[in-house]
């Protein structure tokens, strides 16, 4: 078996080819964009629910707003990025997926830890969470570093 070592992990031959790494910074930015487009076109019904909800609750049902996108959201990435294809809808248009570097498949639960390590990095180091991919072997953000994963062209 052909494998090397990336930051301290073994991975193997495929996810050495450099060219699979080829635009995916861009990829990335637009593939988010698109699945947050989705992600809100989802939560639409939802909150009309929540709204007669809270209208019936005289209030007390709106509370549940604050917890309707990311549940949501959630939701959407345990179901596309933790499925056989690895990859959420916006990332299937992209022609990405994520792979862990140690070669297991990415399940649902590795899928909202990934979502919830993107978020925390945003918080803590807003927008400057893509510079680390200008510093970084195969264009990883930071929690494709701690995690262990990388996002690949499907393409090439």
């Amino acid at each position: 078996m052909n494998a090397r070592v990336l930051d301290g992990e073994i991975i193997t031959g495929r996810l050495d080819d450099i060219r699979a790494y080829d635009g995916v910074r861009t990829r990335r930015i637009f593939a988010f964009l698109i699945d947050y487009l989705i992600v809100g076109l989802i939560s639409i019904p939802f909150a009309i629910v929540i709204l007669l909800l809270g209208i019936i609750t005289f209030g007390l049902g709106w509370a549940l707003f604050g917890f309707l996108v990311p549940v949501v959201a959630l939701t959407y990435v345990w179901f596309t990025l933790g499925s056989g294809d690895q990859a959420t809808t916006g990332m299937k248009m992209m022609n990405i997926r994520l792979e862990r570097l140690d070669g297991r498949p990415v399940d649902g639960m590795f899928a909202i830890v990934h979502s919830i390590m993107f978020w925390a990095g945003n918080v803590i180091l807003t927008p400057l969470v893509l510079l680390i991919t200008l510093f970084s072997d195969r264009k990883r953000t930071l929690h494709d570093l701690l995690l262990g994963t990388a996002v690949v062209r499907t393409d090439r």
